[in-house]
């Protein structure tokens, strides 16, 4: 068989957006599968019957890719560490730095203390180094540089991310924990359905937020990879921060910006994740006309809860389209994109979103 890859957007949460990301791929006839996040918990049960049902209930997983810290996205690989042997878990976990940031910590002078501190800040990823080490699953840090199988990690880089950890709203001398970081995301959320209004836009006017994601996302591992020609970029929840560094880095792996051919829009399609200098340089400046249904030039996929209804942004939505793409989402779908993929019965292409004539103040 030829080389190929099926990459496949699993939905995640009814209300809240998560990802959960399998792939597989065949590159010089050797074949691999490789996860990159599995949603919240309750998603890992989804995550495993359908690598057992597409990917024919393999002995290995080669590699399973944690973004970042939150429990959207590091929940559900719980069950997938559990139910297959896994080559290698691409994990980054703060406490292990505790001595090379203690001095950045006012109330810390014990690193014994540190790391527990941060253990406990840090509990969807903690819950996963512990299975992992019970089965003797080798942990390997996901830094700017690093080769996960095909895939090149274009962002964090270790400084960057040592950064962010003391930047972080969980930080120790801030003392939130996880669930009360989530409650508060909560209450921001209801605050600003309230404040949405739309205003109609002509085709290629852009306005995003001009407020920063979470230093989380930031911490979010960017992957680029070039399967049977097309070039994938997954980027978890990463912001601006971390697509920049991401962009400036795509050279040294061989990536020649702009241009992609399949891409994760990140954070769900929040407002706060991407701009029109960063989406310019990634995917080309604005086309003069929107093209028409089916010349789209690239692919771009948002993973969004089903009754999630913020979630991809309209201004997001737009300014993919306004480089050419055609935007699909999973709300309770999986989506597969693929080349020369084994047919799967009972599948057909999913619809792409339509263009948005309005979008958010």
């Amino acid at each position: 068989m030829d080389d190929f890859f099926e990459v496949d957007f699993l939905p995640v949460g009814t209300s809240k957006s998560g990802d959960a990301i399998t792939i597989r791929y065949r590159v010089n006839g050797v074949n691999r599968i490789h996860v990159v996040d599995g949603g919240y918990q309750e998603t890992g049960d989804s995550v495993v019957a359908h690598i057992n049902k597409y990917y024919e209930s393999p002995d290995l997983i080669d590699h399973v890719v944690v973004t970042h810290p939150d429990g959207d996205h590091a929940g559900g690989l719980r069950k997938v560490l559990e139910s297959f042997d896994v080559g290698m878990l691409w994990m980054n976990r703060p406490w292990l730095y505790a001595t090379e940031l203690i001095d950045r910590f006012s109330k810390f002078t014990s690193v014994d203390n540190l790391e527990r501190r941060l253990k406990d800040l840090y509990p969807s990823i903690a819950a996963l180094e512990e299975i992992a080490l019970e089965r003797g699953v080798e942990i390997r840090e996901v830094f700017q540089g690093a080769k996960v199988g095909e895939f090149c990690v274009l962002s964090p880089s270790r400084e960057r991310y040592f950064d962010l950890i003391v930047q972080s709203e969980r930080t120790p001398d801030e003392a939130k924990s996880e669930s009360m970081s989530a409650e508060a995301v909560g209450f921001l959320e209801a605050g600003l359905k309230k404040a949405v209004d739309f205003f109609k836009a002509i085709w290629g006017e852009e306005r995003f937020s001009d407020q920063e994601t979470s230093a989380e996302n930031e911490m979010s591992v960017v992957q680029f990879a070039r399967l049977c020609s097309k070039r994938i970029l997954l980027t978890g929840d990463a912001g601006r921060t971390a697509l920049t560094d991401a962009a400036d880095y795509a050279p040294t792996v061989g990536l020649t910006l702009p241009g992609i051919d399949r891409i994760q829009i990140p954070h769900h399609g929040s407002r706060r994740n991407v701009s029109t200098e960063i989406l310019d340089r990634w995917l080309g400046e604005r086309l003069p006309v929107k093209p028409a249904e089916g010349d789209e030039t690239f692919t771009a996929i948002v993973s969004a809860a089903k009754d999630d209804e913020e979630h991809p942004r309209k201004a997001v939505r737009r300014g993919f389209n306004h480089r050419g793409a055609a935007v699909k989402k999973t709300k309770g779908n999986i989506l597969q994109t693929g080349h020369n993929a084994p047919e799967r019965e009972g599948w057909s292409p999913a619809p792409s979103m339509p263009y948005p004539e309005d979008h958010e103040v």
